[in-house]
């Protein structure tokens, strides 16, 4: 059957989330439409598609234990020239994220994984593109402020295409999750972002 590839983050609510992927297509990201703005708890990772079930009851197991917290994007940053990522910084919540990301890949789950690089949440904005261009993402967003109370994850699966779907969305508390779905041009017009069904 082969490996899928899937991945855990917090989904940046609207209007901020469809303005921060429309302002990266515009710096000339190509995988721009196919990844909605987020913040990442697990990079992309192959999983046996048998193992699913595991993966989604220890996604609840990790919410459930997870209360709303505040989110406060402010400025941006960069992780030149160790990586090509400009990124809009995370004033408020970093924390909360750091401790997610290590439940979800604890020891005793089935995501348990080792990163390339030290956890440091952040949004991207630009990844892999021209140095002017990233120079340009890093300027323009230089004074981009959003706050929002993050209330659940998501466990998203991305296809051959390469675009990155939602399988499913884990509330904290065992409540109801309060982001709307972030559209994209290939599951919605760009006109509807908040339309878009998973």
């Amino acid at each position: 059957m082969g490996t899928v590839t899937l991945g855990v983050s917090i989904a940046v609510p609207e209007p901020y989330g469809s303005l921060l992927q429309e302002l990266r297509a515009g710096f000339g990201d190509p995988a721009a439409h196919g990844i909605p703005t987020h913040v990442t708890l697990l990079p992309p990772t192959e999983a046996d598609p048998a193992a699913l079930p595991a993966i989604e009851a220890h996604l609840t197991e990790v919410a459930t234990a997870s209360r709303p917290f505040p989110m406060r994007l402010s400025g941006t940053g960069t992780f030149r020239p160790l990586s090509p990522v400009v990124f809009v910084q995370i004033a408020e919540g970093a924390a909360a994220c750091s401790w997610l990301q290590k439940r979800v890949r604890d020891a005793s789950g089935p995501l348990v994984r080792e990163l390339q690089f030290p956890y440091h949440p952040h949004v991207t904005v630009a990844h892999g593109i021209a140095e002017e261009a990233m120079d340009r993402a890093y300027e323009e967003l230089a004074d981009f402020e959003a706050a929002w109370t993050c209330a659940s994850f998501a466990l998203y699966e991305q296809g051959a295409d390469g675009v990155w779907r939602k399988l499913h969305e884990y509330a904290f508390g065992g409540g109801i999750a309060s982001v709307p779905a972030q559209g994209t041009p290939v599951d919605e017009p760009a006109t509807a972002p908040s339309a878009a069904t998973s």
